[in-house]
């Protein structure tokens, strides 16, 4: 039961090692207002200390997954000073897509509706992301005078190249879920009714491997990413030799040479 006014914003719930979170004020098409982004920052920092979380879905209420910045909230602020701004809307947005990306466990995205502006920028920080048949997605912060401030301007070039990722922000069009997914922007699209599953599905082919590994996997390619490639074996390499003092390598290599071994079919490779 909600404790006080903003857990209803944004709900969580944990299930079989998977922790749901879903942004709810279908009202302004779960617009990103202060206290919806400090909400899902709080359920961050629980799911990252709750070991049996091992992995998160990012979803929305209604018919959105999120429309963006709260417009209203941020034009209110602008009375207060251009340092008001910066500290209360665009920090904090920077804040929590850097937070996501950045995650411990792997969080993936079920796009249920537009995901327009922030709410965009958020699906880009995602590691993974599904949607359904009927998601958009926009950039359309230029209609409004400004880029886009949650890290869409840094991340999108990077997962769809610098051209598709200018032609988005300069016009402020909208794509659909096919599209998102033929530029790398989503994994998949499927239809309505199967999103959740879809991405519990995901989710669940994830956290049977060691919570440690999934971690160093995340954690190699986000750091490696916009490093140099010698930069990155590095990091890849960092993170491969802490796992060796965890003892998880050998266990797992020493599973794998006790399994049963059998011929693979025609055109596999035998890993058993």
């Amino acid at each position: 039961m909600p404790t006080d006014a903003s857990d209803s914003i944004v709900l969580m719930q944990a299930e079989e090692g998977i922790a749901t979170i879903t942004l709810n004020r279908p009202d302004t098409l779960n617009a990103l207002d202060a206290a919806t982004i400090d909400r899902m920052q709080r359920l961050l920092d629980r799911i990252e200390a709750d070991d049996a979380s091992r992995a998160v879905i990012l979803t929305g209420a209604g018919r959105a997954f999120s429309a963006g910045a709260d417009i209203r909230e941020m034009h209110g602020r602008l009375a207060g000073g251009a340092d008001r701004v910066m500290r209360e809307v665009v920090r904090r947005g920077q804040e929590l897509t850097r937070r996501i990306e950045a995650f411990p466990k792997p969080i993936i995205a079920a796009v249920n509706g537009l995901a327009f502006g922030g709410g965009c920028e958020i699906v880009e920080a995602c590691p993974l992301a599904i949607a359904v048949e009927g998601a958009q997605f926009a950039k359309p912060e230029i209609r409004l005078g400004f880029p886009p401030p949650f890290g869409g301007s840094q991340r999108l070039p990077r997962l769809v190249g610098r051209k598709r990722a200018l032609k988005l922000i300069l016009t402020g069009d909208a794509i659909d879920a096919a599209e998102a997914q033929r530029i790398g922007l989503i994994n998949d699209v499927v239809p309505a009714a199967g999103l959740l599953d879809a991405a519990r599905g995901l989710a669940e082919r994830i956290i049977v491997h060691a919570p440690r590994s999934v971690s160093a996997c995340l954690a190699s390619v986000t750091r490696g990413l916009n490093l140099t490639i010698d930069e990155g074996l590095a990091v890849e390499a960092g993170h491969f030799e802490r796992l060796l003092a965890t003892g998880e390598i050998a266990a797992g290599t020493r599973a794998f040479l006790a399994r049963p071994r059998t011929l693979a079919p025609r055109g596999k490779t035998a890993t058993e």
